[in-house]
């Protein structure tokens, strides 16, 4: 097999095409052929030491991929050599085989491709669960995203009206705006790249005008930093602010603005509520299949690159250049 493996810490720049064993599936899990990863921020973190799973050099970044069972270890039941499926892995999906718990895959629907499922479950898994688990999103109320051009944020576009909401979707261009409205978004509003005082009350302010007298019922933030204060202080009452990422930083918040509102803050981490609640889990994927043969999600794959140009990849998404997302193929 081959891998694109981190073996110091850094960028992108870093990472090397590397020959190794095969691996063979230990007990309760499944050698995968990778047919298409995933690419997520999280993955330009993991190779620098920057994200809280922090594996042992030398590894693959590449958490979320899609392929082939080409063999099973003891204990395996519920999969067969040749089933299609797909896998959270954490890290290790950058390579041509990975080695997983078969607890962690889901056979893919026959309708569903390779690329698309290796671009459905992170994003549109994050979204589902923050909008009905923390949420719970009702038809009418009007959603605020943040970063809404991203993976999560346009998964969570697709969501949001399939559950009926107003959507109103935040970001940093003119061309990112139109994506959004191609998905579906009712409203946009474009920010600035630098967020000061000035910028905020005025980001506020269209916050306000948008969303009209009630304000936000459910804000998404995948974005933080200096752009998350804005969107609490045009909350609704009893509104409720989703905490998802922080590319732009860890913000701060004046708490009092909570009590004003009424509203809370809300976090969202979908990862490990995989493992506190499998079964929630399984029921929110049986739902994401559903809207997706329905043709109500589909997961806007806007690049792809070769396995090989891994590290191109992750500056794509470093360099905030990405509409939705992408995917590498193999």
């Amino acid at each position: 097999m081959k891998a694109m493996l981190s073996t110091a810490v850094g960028g992108p720049e870093t990472l090397e095409w590397t020959e190794m064993d095969t691996p063979t599936p230990s007990k309760g899990e499944v050698l995968i052929g990778v047919k298409a990863a995933g690419v997520n921020f999280p993955d330009t973190l993991i190779i620098q030491d920057l994200y809280q799973l922090k594996p042992p050099r030398p590894f693959a970044p590449g958490g979320e991929v899609a392929g082939v069972v080409e063999a099973i270890g003891d204990g395996v039941t519920d999969y067969a050599v040749g089933d299609r499926v797909i896998a959270m892995t954490g890290f290790g999906g950058f390579a041509t085989h990975v080695c997983t718990g078969a607890a962690r895959c889901l056979k893919i629907p026959d309708d569903m491709s390779f690329e698309d499922a290796s671009c459905l479950v992170l994003t549109y898994g994050t979204s589902h669960h923050a909008l009905k688990d923390r949420a719970n999103i009702q038809a009418g109320e009007t959603l605020l995203i943040l970063g809404a051009a991203g993976g999560v944020g346009a998964a969570a576009i697709e969501l949001g009206k399939a559950a009926g909401a107003r959507v109103i979707a935040a970001v940093s261009s003119e061309g990112k705006a139109q994506f959004c409205k191609d998905l579906g978004a009712d409203e946009t509003i474009i920010y600035p790249r630098e967020m000061d005082r000035a910028a905020q009350k005025e980001f506020s302010g269209q916050i306000k005008k948008i969303a009209g007298p009630g304000g936000v019922n459910v804000a998404y933030d995948a974005v933080g930093g200096a752009y998350s204060e804005p969107v609490v202080r045009s909350m609704a009452w009893a509104g409720r602010f989703l905490v998802v990422g922080f590319p732009a930083g860890i913000p701060s918040i004046p708490l009092n603005l909570t009590l004003l509102k009424s509203c809370q803050i809300v976090g969202v981490f979908w990862g490990a509520s995989t493992m506190v609640d499998p079964k929630g889990h399984l029921e929110n994927m049986a739902d994401l299949f559903a809207m997706y043969s329905a043709g109500q999600i589909k997961p806007r794959i806007t690049a792809t690159f070769p396995l090989t140009e891994a590290g191109k990849a992750l500056e794509y998404i470093s360099d905030r250049k990405v509409l939705g997302k992408v995917a590498l193929t193999v």
